[in-house]
């Protein structure tokens, strides 16, 4: 659960070995809640493995979409990008506000370079997070 003083930031990414499908797009069906749970899971296991992680509390897939790949690969269908919202809670005794840049370097750091994700392959200039 998430207390009052939750404060949320979103990550957005693409990966480029999961090729978009209508399935994606309906919240309802079996693959868009196992990619979901998945998902979760790979960026839990990543934020408690930042500097956030005291104050980090979860994140949860809100949305995928089709991300055109061209022109680097006329061969692949469309690339999936992933818009995730995460919550924290400030520690009262810290600064409640999210250090975004630091937060994007130890992502990428975490990433390889934002090239991998668990099971996932990323677009190494897809990472965005906003606080």
């Amino acid at each position: 659960t998430t207390s009052p003083r939750s404060s949320q930031f979103t990550v957005n990414f693409t990966i480029t070995n999961l090729p978009y499908s209508n399935h994606l797009r309906n919240p309802h069906s079996a693959k868009f809640h196992a990619t979901t749970r998945v998902l979760s899971a790979l960026l839990d296991q990543l934020f408690q493995k930042t500097s956030i992680h005291p104050m980090y509390t979860g994140c949860k897939t809100i949305a995928f979409r089709i991300y055109p790949n061209f022109p680097r690969s006329a061969q692949r269908g469309e690339d999936t990008g992933v818009d995730a919202v995460c919550t924290y809670n400030p520690d009262s005794a810290a600064a409640s506000q999210l250090d975004r840049v630091t937060l994007y370097h130890e992502v990428s750091n975490k990433t390889n370079g934002i090239t991998s994700l668990g099971i996932y392959s990323l677009d190494q200039e897809s990472l965005y997070i906003n606080g």
